[in-house]
């Protein structure tokens, strides 16, 4: 327990030092969708199922599902990835 406060604490301190929000220091999926075309993710790991209608990504303790027509991945690295096409919804579960 008592670890688990120090390094929250200094995660904290991080995400200060840098202004970025302490969810994205700790690691948390970081998300941006661009009108209904595309879609952005940080701190993934893993796509879990691909196809035109959904991509199902594993990330921090979730999977992140995105559903639309004419999905494509246009690019991953080992902690992003982008996803264009007619998105219609994107979904999270834990």
């Amino acid at each position: 327990m008592e670890r688990r406060k120090r390094e929250n604490s200094v995660l904290a301190g991080a995400a200060e030092l840098f202004d970025l929000p302490a969810d994205m220091v700790a690691g948390a999926p970081h998300v941006e969708v661009v009108g209904n075309g595309h879609f952005y993710l940080e701190n993934h790991r893993g796509i879990l199922s691909y196809s035109g209608e959904e991509i199902a990504v594993s990330s921090e303790g979730m999977v992140v599902r995105v559903l639309g027509r004419g999905l494509e991945l246009v690019s991953m690295t080992g902690d992003a990835l982008r996803i264009r096409g007619e998105i219609q919804r994107v979904e999270w579960e834990r």
